[in-house]
């Protein structure tokens, strides 16, 4: 059995039962394990390191496959996607490629712990310097993926306040990950609160004293966000799928008299038409806009971004697009069924949820009004990190 058998086997098997995972808050673990012996996680690595020599579109294919299976299940890894492309920018011959690699080539899953519920963008996560050495404490929120994660990658701020990356062990004396996320759609991300309490950070997991540059967080910015899509993507072609599911074997249409197969009803056609125009649009927009991301970081990283640039507007512009079509089409599914459409068994809910949450995650007002910045006077997007000083966009 090839690679690829497995990874299709993984599919078939976890595209049953996805509705009752959700309802039955039933967390992924399982298809978690059986993704990490695979190997999924070093998709990207380059064949002579334990990976798969992947491009980003082949990735993203993938992440759109894992979310037509699963939305919840192709989300978990969005951390550890835009670490993997950090350790590509950065360099496969840096001293951390060298800690990573081996770890990354063997299954090692990491999640992040970024954000932190704060009315401003300020870190109160620490890393303070002991007389037993270096410790993290803090709270962080929405740490998808974190519960089913090897490492968790950490924002925090030095003694001097300082903003810094670093990794720790997930199951490191001092870690707790609380599955407590509360909202109404991708119910198993584990994107939930995970506290710190003086957990031991090696000093070599620890990066980014200085300014890493408006390229790389470009690039890396726009990896999490084609991750989002990705999994829109994928949620529209399930959506797809479940609906026509639900309609070849009916046989009445609500308002017609005797026995009338939907399934030849136009007007269900025409809707499951639109619903699988609205997937096919979305996924061809993220394959392309990965298929332009990989050479425009390449360029960048030898020292012109104007290509970069163009793609975080691009992405931005998608943000907006992808989500707007894919939301329309889950809600316009329900057409082809009545009230029996709207049974909790089907599940069929659970995509315009699923979308509605993942495009919650950046507000999509906010990337739209930037574009119409730009358009306006050419004022490039503004980017910062927690805790770093917010910067003036200038012109592209």
């Amino acid at each position: 059995m090839t690679l690829d058998d497995d990874w299709t086997t993984l599919l078939t098997t976890w595209r049953a039962g996805a509705s009752e995972r959700e309802r039955e808050r039933e967390l992924l673990f399982t298809p978690v394990e059986q993704l990490r012996r695979l190997r999924f996680g070093a998709f990207r690595l380059p064949t002579a390191l334990g990976g798969a020599g992947a491009s980003l579109p082949a990735l993203f294919a993938r992440v759109i496959a894992l979310a037509e299976t699963d939305s919840n299940l192709a989300h978990i890894w969005r951390g550890h996607i835009a670490f993997v492309e950090g350790l590509h920018w950065d360099g496969l011959e840096t001293d951390a490629a060298a800690r990573w690699l081996p770890r990354l080539a063997a299954g090692d899953i990491v999640g992040n712990a970024f954000s932190e519920q704060r009315e401003t963008a300020a870190l109160t996560t620490r890393l303070h310097r002991t007389d037993s050495g270096l410790t993290v404490s803090g709270t962080k929120h929405y740490t998808t993926g974190s519960i089913y994660a090897d490492w968790i990658h950490v924002a925090a701020l030095d003694d001097e306040d300082r903003r810094l990356s670093l990794t720790v062990p997930a199951r490191a004396p001092g870690v707790r990950i609380v599955d407590d996320w509360d909202g109404f759609g991708q119910l198993l991300t584990g994107s939930g609160t995970t506290i710190f309490q003086d957990v031991a950070v090696a000093p070599d997991d620890v990066s980014g004293d200085g300014d890493p540059g408006i390229d790389r967080h470009r690039y890396i910015g726009s990896i999490y966000q084609l991750s989002l899509l990705a999994v829109i993507a994928g949620i529209a072609q399930r959506a797809v799928s479940d609906t026509a599911d639900f309609v070849r074997p009916r046989r009445r249409t609500f308002g017609f008299a005797g026995e009338t197969r939907p399934a030849e009803d136009p007007l269900v056609q025409l809707t499951l038409g639109e619903v699988s125009a609205a997937a096919s649009a979305a996924r061809r927009l993220v394959l392309s806009l990965a298929a332009d991301l990989e050479p425009a970081a390449q360029a960048a990283r030898a020292g012109d971004g104007a290509d970069l640039a163009r793609l975080e507007l691009e992405v931005y512009r998608a943000q907006h697009t992808i989500p707007e079509l894919v939301l329309a089409a889950t809600t316009q599914l329900f057409e082809v069924g009545g009230a029996s459409a709207t049974a909790r068994q089907l599940g069929l809910d659970r995509h315009w949820r699923n979308v509605r949450t993942i495009a919650s995650h950046n507000p999509v007002a906010q990337r739209v009004r930037a574009v119409g910045r730009f358009e306006l006077d050419g004022t490039a997007p503004a980017w910062a990190p927690p805790a770093a000083p917010v910067a003036v966009g200038t012109p592209a």
